[in-house]
């Protein structure tokens, strides 16, 4: 019986629950997930791992096995029958081998498919044919940690226009929708007045998977960073394009975060600018 921590919001709880059933399935072990991970996830998507009881996980003398953010030969090898894996693994190395099994794990219910779908289409209006290029601009409490703790940025105002403008240029029917825990400063520096722009997030960390929905079902994805970005890129498939090289070289988060394990090799990097983290001369 193997099961993983349940830590984080969604993102995580996404990438925990996908690198258990893949490392369990390598391992040849039957995987049980943890009812709080159960009530994060069955909710939004028809996830078919069983839960173990809380009774039963109190019962149980686990041996606690802590992933890297990366796929390392040694998981394949991992000892034990009551293995609990520990860490926030978020990492296409995991389970990408597995594609098509993880996307069958994260197929919404229906009743959130056809609100996302029925939402689209008001977007679309008389319009012949739309391409949707869902934008997740991922603000809260990153806007202090990463200059603070990670020495790092988010995206700006120019990095959204840049990546928008890609996909005006592509696809003359581009139409973004917008989901953000920072709205206020998205309806501020994103421009809307082409008429392209539609903001879709209500903002609340706490009830993110209907935004969540709404983006994986468009053609397209813009990220920012974070891992509930990364997930509604990786359902979307499409065209991804993500902040690249968002902290400075010598970031104590390059320890614990590796852009080549986490970004598709197919994905478009845009690098940030870091100029608001360098001394003023």
């Amino acid at each position: 019986m193997w099961t993983v921590n349940s830590i984080g919001r969604l993102g995580n709880q996404m990438g925990e629950y996908a690198t258990l059933y893949a490392l369990a399935k390598l391992n040849g072990h039957q995987a049980y997930i943890l009812p709080a991970m159960h009530q994060y996830l069955a909710t939004i998507f028809k996830i078919t791992l069983p839960m173990i009881s809380s009774e039963m996980v109190g019962k149980i003398h686990w041996r606690n096995y802590n992933l890297h953010d990366w796929m390392l030969e040694e998981y394949r090898h991992i000892q034990g029958k009551y293995v609990k894996l520990t860490g926030y693994p978020c990492s296409f190395t995991f389970y990408h081998h597995i594609r098509h099994e993880i996307l069958q794990e994260f197929t919404f219910h229906d009743y959130i498919k056809e609100d996302s779908n029925k939402y689209l289409l008001q977007l679309r209006g008389l319009r012949k044919s739309v391409t949707y290029v869902g934008v997740h601009v991922r603000r809260g409490d990153y806007v202090n940690v990463m200059p603070q703790v990670w020495k790092g940025v988010v995206a700006d105002k120019k990095y959204l226009d840049k990546a928008m403008n890609y996909f005006r240029e592509k696809y003359h029917d581009a139409v973004f929708v917008v989901v953000s825990n920072g709205m206020a400063w998205c309806k501020e520096k994103i421009d809307a007045s082409k008429g392209d722009v539609y903001f879709a997030g209500d903002g609340q960390e706490s009830s993110p998977g209907r935004d969540f929905a709404l983006i994986a079902h468009c053609n397209h994805t813009i990220m920012t960073i974070g891992t509930f970005g990364i997930w509604a890129a990786y359902l979307a498939g499409g065209e991804t394009i993500y902040l690249a090289n968002y902290t400075l070289p010598d970031s104590p988060f390059l320890n614990v975060f590796k852009p080549s394990a986490t970004f598709l090799p197919e994905w478009i990097g845009i690098p940030a600018d870091l100029s608001p983290l360098r001394p003023k001369s």
